[in-house]
């Protein structure tokens, strides 16, 4: 598999922005985001996919920790 070309990696960062700035918006339903999640599936390689999703997954987390809102699971907290 060829490298993207930077053409292809801006429409993938472009649609991977989108559908964060949508996620942030929605919250509570992120079924409101599932064109959006399409178009960012169909732009960008499936490694970055799984990256891009772990990387939210880890901002998210450390967002929450930094701000002090960070709540152990009940068999961390007993350990």
């Amino acid at each position: 598999m060829a490298a993207p070309s930077m053409k292809e990696r801006q429409d993938c960062w472009g649609a991977r922005d989108a559908y964060w700035k949508c996620l942030d918006e929605h919250t509570e339903d992120a079924s409101q985001c599932k064109k959006l999640r399409s178009s960012f599936e169909s732009s960008c390689p499936q490694q970055w996919i799984k990256y891009f999703d772990k990387r939210r997954d880890y901002l998210k987390f450390k967002e929450k920790f930094e701000a002090g809102q960070f709540e152990p699971s009940q068999t961390t907290a007993k350990s």
